[in-house]
């Protein structure tokens, strides 16, 4: 296999300011990459803070970067690996046609590109695209049809693995089944934070945590339960399955493990040193029909390309995410890298 090059630009990063997207970079960073090409909107909020710490070669405005697409601009030409990690990632998001036109057909239209031009794509699916896990949680793909998707974001994610398991794309690319990432990078996100970044600063301001109650009877109050993964541990999958060019298809990434929000919680207020107050409150009615009350990433498949699949324990997760980037205010980058073991290059295709 080829390895990158640091001194010409063929990576690009869709969504490089944005949580998983910058803290992708950072990982490259840490592996010595600093040749990227990086794609976002920057819009009003302060996502650009995510950029700030990292190493780069390019920005450039997402729908700058999607006319040059269309245009088959020859400056992209270089470009081995594409990591399309843009997208509106909103659950609650609910104009339709937006979503379809970020989510779904920007998609298309960068991997039809990627695949004409011989290069890795890569890109960020959800494990939203499961529904309420009647019909399982199986990234095999042998009949994606049977999912339905509980929002509209789900739905926009799912239409394009749809679409390329219908034009048989899926053998050429990775589609990447993310379940609930949390960690550094994500304050822009408004609403669409983590827990674990919610519940810091309710702690912080009010010494409780709130917690939705539960609407099915097998489920108590604050046990619904979540696949929890660490941003950190998501990227290293990430880019390992892009440097391994036998992988191609959907791949769940997780943990593996399932906590309840109680559990969270309470690492939550053990980083902070702290005693756990939880208050339970009604859920919004908008979301009762919507909510997704057990998900688990089974990782076989995973497994089978992955040389190290294992991931943070969710208590030493949250730790360092309270610890070094919530109390001090830092993004991945800022932290001090004394220590810190730089991994070998990424590789691409052969």
């Amino acid at each position: 296999m080829q390895a990158f090059d640091s001194t010409e630009s063929k990576i690009l990063v869709t969504g490089g300011a944005g949580f998983i997207g910058s803290a992708l970079i950072w990982d490259l960073n840490q592996r010595g990459v600093e040749d990227v090409l990086v794609a976002d909107f920057l819009g009003t909020d302060e996502k650009w803070r995510n950029l700030s710490p990292l190493k780069f070669h390019d920005y450039i405005e997402a729908d700058d970067l999607l006319k040059r697409v269309e245009a088959d601009d020859p400056a992209l030409a270089e470009i081995e690996l594409v990591f399309h990690l843009g997208a509106c990632s909103a659950t609650t998001e609910k104009d339709a046609g937006y979503l379809v036109r970020n989510n779904f057909e920007y998609t298309k239209t960068l991997a039809r590109w990627a695949l004409s031009h011989d290069a890795r794509f890569v890109y960020a699916s959800t494990a939203a695209t499961y529904g309420d896990g009647s019909e399982g949680m199986s990234d095999l793909e042998n009949d994606l049809g049977v999912f339905r998707p509980l929002n509209m974001y789900g739905y926009s994610k799912h239409l394009f693995d749809l679409y390329a398991a219908r034009h048989g794309m899926l053998d050429g690319i990775v589609g990447l089944k993310y379940f609930n990432v949390f960690g550094p990078n994500e304050d822009h996100k408004g609403d669409m934070r983590s827990l674990v970044n919610k519940a810091y600063r309710q702690i912080v301001e009010t010494g409780k945590v709130k917690l939705f109650k539960s609407y099915r009877p097998e489920y108590r109050d604050g046990e619904q339960r979540r696949d929890f993964l660490y941003v950190k541990d998501a990227v290293n999958l990430t880019i390992e399955l892009a440097e391994t060019v036998t992988a191609g298809g959907l791949f769940n990434v997780g943990s593996g493990r399932s906590h309840t929000w109680v559990e969270l919680a309470a690492a939550i207020f053990g980083a902070m040193g702290k005693e756990p107050e939880i208050e339970f409150i009604d859920m919004p009615e908008a979301l009762r029909g919507k909510y997704q009350y057990h998900t688990q990433a089974d990782l076989t498949k995973l497994c089978g390309y992955c040389k190290v699949v294992e991931t943070t324990t969710l208590k030493e997760a949250v730790s360092d995410y309270v610890k070094n980037y919530l109390m001090p205010d830092r993004r991945l980058g800022d932290e001090v890298a004394a220590g810190d073991e730089v991994r070998g290059m990424i590789n691409t295709k052969e």
